[in-house]
């Protein structure tokens, strides 16, 4: 993504969210919240007040569709020029903050006892994208024999890690209900696996690191 199409992306982003932020302003204060708050919208009737709140909605989609387009489109042409320059892809180490989108995880324990919705809860999982900071630090290194040895041996040390949570989880869950209510072992069922996926998207990145400055440290020592 060129800079001027990345420019622009933020600013139409900030224009989303301001205009949604504004149509819950306008929704809880001259719409009774409707669509904003939970409701039974088999019995939905459309009213020309709901016009803001679902024009933002509609935005806000249609943004996230433009972002996964361009996601998309980024990691095509990325890949082709790793392939073709044996190097690894250039990525800001800043894109580990990202990561910090796994808090919003903890929003499940709200909304579940708002309205049973669990769906938050797998936002655990983006705590993996942390693992963009080592990425960054390797930007731009030749793709050695070294190197291809040290990734395949971080991702099946990643795998393995996430592989034996996962399968702790499922005999625990498997063992019985937990605290005596299903529900609560949906629950962790679920906040364990979008932790176990998150620890093996960090740590493959992260022991690569580790492995590859290891080796370096060796040489130098030598």
């Amino acid at each position: 993504m060129k800079k001027n199409q990345k420019k622009w992306t933020v600013i139409i982003g900030v224009v989303v969210v301001l205009l949604n932020l504004a149509s819950s302003w306008y929704s809880v204060n001259f719409n009774e919240s409707r669509i904003l708050a939970p409701m039974d919208y088999s019995e939905y009737i459309f009213q020309w007040k709901d016009l803001p709140m679902i024009a933002s909605v509609v935005l806000a989609v249609l943004y996230m569709l433009y972002i996964m387009f361009f996601i998309i489109k980024t990691d095509r042409e990325t890949k082709r020029q790793v392939a073709d320059s044996n190097k690894t892809r250039k990525i800001s180490p800043f894109f580990g903050f990202f990561g910090c989108f796994g808090f919003f995880g903890f929003l499940g324990f709200y909304t579940y006892h708002l309205d049973k919705n669990i769906s938050p809860f797998f936002a655990f999982a983006f705590f993996g994208f942390f693992g963009f900071f080592y990425e960054g630090k390797m930007s731009g290194i030749l793709m050695d024999e070294r190197y291809r040895e040290n990734l395949i041996r971080a991702q099946l040390t990643a795998l393995k890690t996430a592989f034996v949570i996962i399968g702790v989880t499922l005999f625990l869950v498997g063992s019985g209900r937990l605290l005596g209510n299903l529900e609560y072992t949906l629950i962790a069922m679920v906040i364990l696996v979008s932790l176990a996926f998150a620890l093996a998207l960090f740590l493959s990145e992260y022991l690569l690191y580790r492995y590859d400055h290891d080796d370096l440290y060796s040489e130098s020592e030598e």
